[in-house]
Order: C-alpha cells, then structure tokens, then sequence
C-alpha cells in the first residue's frame, strides 16, 4: 500500500499558524491607522512556501485602504513571522480583502425579503 505524503496536511498545518501569529501581530504591533478591526478568514500558502495569499475581512472602514496598509506592512509582519515560525522559508505575504461576508449578508437578506413576500402572497390567497 503506497504512503500518502504528509505535504498537504503539512501546508495547511503552516498556513493556520500563520493565520494564528499574523492575527496577534497585527493585533498588538500593527499602529497604522488604516488598519482598524481585521478579522483574518484564510490563508493559503503555495507549495513551495515562498507565498502567502492572506485573506480579511473587515468590521468597518475602507477596504481598500486597509489593503495597502497591510500590503505595506507585510514586510515588518513577515520579520515577525521570521521570529515565531520555525520553518526553513517564511513566506512574502499578499493581503487580499475577502469579500465572502458581504456576499453572505447579501445573500441573507435576499433569503428574507423572498421568505417575506411569499408569506404576504399565502396570507393574501
């Protein structure tokens, strides 16, 4: 029976790690004041470790401007990765504005406003 590799889960091990250690420092190091209440939703991490696409969220104020704030940033986060992470290769970071919670909300909202005017259209049947 052949052995499965260990990569995958490997990857997957690192990137939650490294979604862990970002979120503190960009909680306790970061001073920018673009950057307000990031939530971090997912990071993926190429096979050869030398990306990671970082994917937020945002409680409120611009997601753009957040954006570049982290992306700029990235460089001093990463040295804190450097200090916490023990892997050979500490990946450059992408910070990329995850739109996944508005769609959800939208969505939501959607839902409701069709439960809603099916329910006027049964009482009025």
């Amino acid at each position: 029976m052949p052995r499965r590799s260990s990569k995958p889960n490997r990857s997957y091990q690192i990137a939650g790690q490294i979604q862990r250690d970002l979120a503190e420092l960009i909680a306790r190091e970061l001073k920018d004041p673009r950057v307000g209440m990031v939530t971090l939703n997912a990071v993926e991490v190429s096979p050869d470790y030398a990306h990671a696409k970082v994917f937020f969220s945002l409680l409120k104020g611009d997601p753009r401007e957040t954006e570049e704030a982290l992306n700029h940033a990235a460089g001093h986060l990463r040295n804190g990765l450097f200090k916490r992470l023990h892997i050979h290769t500490v990946p450059t970071l992408h910070f990329v504005f995850d739109r996944t919670t508005e769609r959800a909300a939208d969505m939501n909202a959607l839902i409701a406003r069709a439960v809603a005017s099916r329910s006027k259209e049964a009482d009025g049947a």
